[in-house]
């Protein structure tokens, strides 16, 4: 599957993670997200800004990683107590995935704010790695994010239920990967 794909950047400072997604945040780049925000957490960061002034779309999947991590450090983890009630603060989306998030039941798991770009000038940003992921990982992580979608939101259980079917179908015999 060789749809395009946001590119993330990172910087982290002494109170925060600071993402930058570039393109088209899609069911490809979630996966890279997903390991990206994991790995973060596991470090013992809690607090996680992220730019999305250059992110075209975001499609349902990518929403649904994203959203899962709303739900997960909003309710402060399994190691952790709340710390504050939106960790994630996604800044400068644009209208169709602002729209996006309150159409899908996802908004009030962020803080949203507009203004400057968020990564500081003083802080050194690399790229995320990209890593290329097999049909399996991709269905795997489709399925999980609109799982976690339909969570959520009531209403996104009739939007979705074919798709959830449709994906977990094909993966009854594969072994899901752990966070």
């Amino acid at each position: 599957m060789n749809a395009p794909t946001a590119k993330l950047f990172v910087a982290v400072t002494d109170d925060a993670v600071w993402i930058r997604i570039f393109g088209r945040a899609n069911f490809v780049s979630s996966i890279d997200f997903k390991t990206l925000m994991s790995e973060l957490w596991h470090k013992g960061f809690h607090h996680y800004v992220i730019d999305l002034s250059d992110c075209a779309l975001m499609d349902s999947t990518f929403l649904g990683t994203l959203a899962g991590f709303g739900l997960k450090l909003g309710n402060g983890g399994a190691q952790q107590p709340q710390i504050q009630p939106h960790p994630i603060e996604l800044r400068n989306a644009n209208a169709r995935i602002a729209e996006l998030l309150e159409n899908l039941g996802a908004i009030h798991l962020f803080t949203m704010a507009g203004g400057q770009p968020a990564i500081p000038t003083a802080a050194r940003t690399q790229e995320s790695e990209t890593q290329m992921h097999s049909k399996d990982d991709l269905k795997r992580a489709c399925l999980e994010a609109h799982e976690t979608l339909m969570e959520i939101a009531p209403g996104n259980v009739r939007k979705f239920t074919d798709v959830t079917q449709f994906l977990g179908s094909g993966l009854q015999d594969v072994k899901p990967k752990s966070e």
